[in-house]
């Protein structure tokens, strides 16, 4: 009769745990307190400025919902946020739409150009819209339309990533029987692949528009016009009131158009389609 082999048990001493552990902790109180004091930040300031900030509140309620009435420039303000955010999806989308087919490993003409495209698409991702804002200003001026094509430059990356992925995952099944009897790449993706992955792309766009939406008035803050600006304006002209109601409007006008936009989803793709 042989020998039964145990498994070995690879026991840590209780005392090592301990060093591991303690060393986590102190590394993590380190990098805290670095960026603490690197930022200046300190919770405390909350408690100690709490007379300032109830102060603040005070000033800025009740809201002044009246200025939707005495400013009518502020329609026209939203107007240019929504637009921004409505051609940086589309334009994006668009392009987008043309380059992911260059960078879907199944429809790409060789692999380098789809790993470069992947690439191209990384970059332009990790370049906040911000930047790719103040760049244009520079070029075409401060407003609404530089705001629009960071927002089109950023949708790009963002799109790209998802329609190639969709176009992947598409269902090889219809593809091979075009295969057989003899279509071209151009058919093979116009009637088999574009198909498949249109929901996919309809749903992305809608996404991306409540995206762009939000980075629309961020934008805007900083020079690129719409309700954005107002709202700076606000806050620079001490308008606490103003900037109050401009603040709840904000919040409205995101909540209405993602039920928009979820409603719009739903009558093109069908209520299975969201989650």
């Amino acid at each position: 009769m042989g020998e039964s082999h145990q498994p070995v048990v690879d026991y840590e001493l209780p005392s090592k745990k301990f060093r591991r552990n303690a060393t986590y902790c102190l590394g993590f109180a380190v990098i805290f307190s670095g960026v603490s004091i690197a930022l200046g930040f300190d919770p405390l300031k909350i408690i100690y400025e709490f007379g300032q900030i109830v102060d603040l509140v005070e000033r800025m309620a009740p809201p002044n919902m009246m200025i939707f009435v005495q400013q009518r420039n502020l329609f026209d303000s939203i107007g240019e946020t929504i637009a921004m955010a409505f051609l940086g999806s589309l334009f994006g989308g668009l392009l987008a739409f043309m380059l992911a087919f260059l960078a879907a490993s199944n429809t790409t003409p060789r692999p380098i150009v789809a790993k470069t495209t992947r690439t191209l698409f990384a970059i332009e991702r990790s370049i906040p819209q911000l930047v790719t804002m103040l760049v244009f200003q520079v070029a075409v001026g401060i407003g609404p339309f530089s705001a629009a094509l960071a927002l089109i430059i950023g949708s790009i990356g963002m799109f790209g990533k998802l329609f190639a992925e969709s176009i992947e995952n598409v269902d090889r099944g219809p593809i091979e029987s075009l295969e057989a009897i003899g279509a071209t790449g151009f058919q093979r993706i116009r009637y088999a692949i574009i198909p498949a992955a249109m929901p996919s792309f309809i749903s992305s766009w809608f996404y991306s528009f409540d995206i762009n939406l939000r980075q629309a008035i961020v934008l805007g803050v900083y020079g690129g016009g719409g309700v954005g600006m107002q709202l700076h304006l606000a806050q620079k002209t001490l308008n606490y009131k103003n900037m109050l109601a401009l603040v709840i409007f904000i919040i409205v006008l995101i909540a209405s158009m993602e039920r928009v936009s979820d409603y719009l989803r739903r009558k093109m793709l069908g209520s299975n389609t969201l989650k």
